[in-house]
């Protein structure tokens, strides 16, 4: 057993993100000795992979900006290189709590990937209006297919064992909330199981969250389009993602 198959590994995307990333990483880093941090510098123009560094993390940069799908298809394909058997992803603004890190990666004793969900009667997060109903609806929609009840389809902060590590490495798409949705949908078509913890969100301590209400709007349409293809297509994608882990 090599030591990266005893550790757990923490894959941070960030874009611009200078301002919390090092906080960020200092935060997981001191929340447990067997996490390994690996921030994925997604084609940031600021000083996110300086401070990344000197904050502790190993920094994987990406010459311009592929956006969280392929941000995260890079950390499990470094993950899968070096043979981990436990990821976790972890957003860079500090709204995931480094101390619920563990608990989350516990749901992968029952489920091959864990979702730290924020709305399942933990924490005062809140959402309202459009997109509160695009997300009750994307997770009415995926726990059908999941065969488990699900609360909260397009949280980032999940983790994932060796199968869901290889799936990923497989089938990871960049498009609107593919890094969610379309591939939570792929990996349960592909055989694998989901799980869910409930967690609380922090306040992002400096910038803008990337949805504002203007938006609101335009995240219905785009969400409800994006499940649409997810669930068309996924089933095609079947036999491929049935082949046996490397």
């Amino acid at each position: 057993m090599t030591q990266a198959e005893d550790r757990i590994l923490v894959l941070v995307p960030a874009w611009n993100e200078s301002r919390n990333v090092g906080n960020t990483v200092r935060e997981i880093r001191g929340a447990s000795d067997d996490f390994d941090v690996v921030v994925i510098d997604d084609g940031s123009t600021d000083e996110t992979a300086d401070v990344a560094r000197q904050a502790g993390a190993v920094v994987l940069t990406l010459p311009f900006n592929l956006g969280v799908g392929g941000a995260m298809r890079t950390g499990f394909t470094y993950a899968a290189r070096h043979g981990y058997q436990r990821v976790i992803q972890v957003d860079a603004d500090g709204q995931h709590d480094p101390a619920d890190i563990m608990r989350v990666v516990e749901g992968l004793q029952s489920a091959d990937i864990s979702i730290g969900a924020r709305f399942a009667e933990v924490g005062d997060y809140t959402v309202r209006g459009p997109r509160r109903w695009a997300m009750l609806v994307l997770a009415s929609v995926v726990s059908k297919i999941a065969r488990t009840r699900l609360t909260d389809v397009t949280s980032g902060f999940r983790a994932a064992n060796r199968r869901a590590i290889e799936q990923y490495v497989r089938y990871y798409p960049a498009e609107y909330l593919g890094d969610t949705v379309d591939s939570l949908v792929a990996a349960v078509h592909a055989g694998l199981s989901v799980t869910q913890i409930p967690v609380a969100m922090r306040a992002r301590v400096h910038g803008t969250p990337s949805q504002h209400p203007i938006g609101a709007a335009v995240y219905l349409f785009r969400s409800g389009f994006a499940l649409l293809l997810a669930v068309m297509r996924n089933p095609m994608r079947r036999p491929e993602s049935n082949a046996s882990p490397a």
